[in-house]
């Protein structure tokens, strides 16, 4: 029995889930960034966290070069930001927006819910796309509320 891409997609959308920018930064000092939905922990002890990247990612490459990524999660007003960093224009991301260095030398957008540093540890390859894992090395949480991802569109939690 085959599964059509279509039927899998619409029962896949029934899960929310957050929305990240993951970010890392090329031996020539240059910052890549891509929003990721597929992230998620893997483990405490060591504190693990892993991100599924399309083969066909901008910075897919990257990933599996650079040694350290961070991983944004964002709060529910930066919508515009999770809509610039999945946008075709892959140069223009990090023009005219807020953020930091963390202690790695990654981009830590500003006003993110999280802040989650991560040096990579393996690297997997699942059908078009390939997973990264990384041991987190440092993270930061504030408050606020998320931003989701929910059947194809935007969504916020309502508390």
């Amino acid at each position: 029995m085959t599964l059509d891409p279509d039927t899998f997609r619409s029962v896949l959308g029934r899960f929310a889930s957050g929305i990240t920018v993951v970010t890392a930064r090329g031996d020539d000092g240059e910052d890549c960034g891509m929003t990721v939905s597929a992230f998620c922990s893997v483990s405490l002890v060591p504190p693990l966290v892993l991100i599924c990247v399309d083969h066909a990612a901008s910075m897919h490459a990257m990933l599996l070069e650079t040694k350290h990524f961070a991983v944004n999660i964002l709060a529910a007003h930066q919508e515009p930001l999770s809509r610039r960093f999945s946008g075709p224009d892959e140069h223009k991301r990090f023009d005219g927006i807020g953020y930091g260095r963390g202690l790695t030398g990654v981009a830590l957008l500003d006003d993110a819910l999280a802040h989650i540093e991560c040096r990579r540890v393996a690297q997997h390859p699942a059908g078009d796309h390939t997973i990264v894992v990384g041991r987190v090395e440092t993270a930061t949480a504030h408050s606020d509320r998320p931003l989701l991802y929910y059947r194809g569109g935007y969504a916020q939690l309502e508390r």
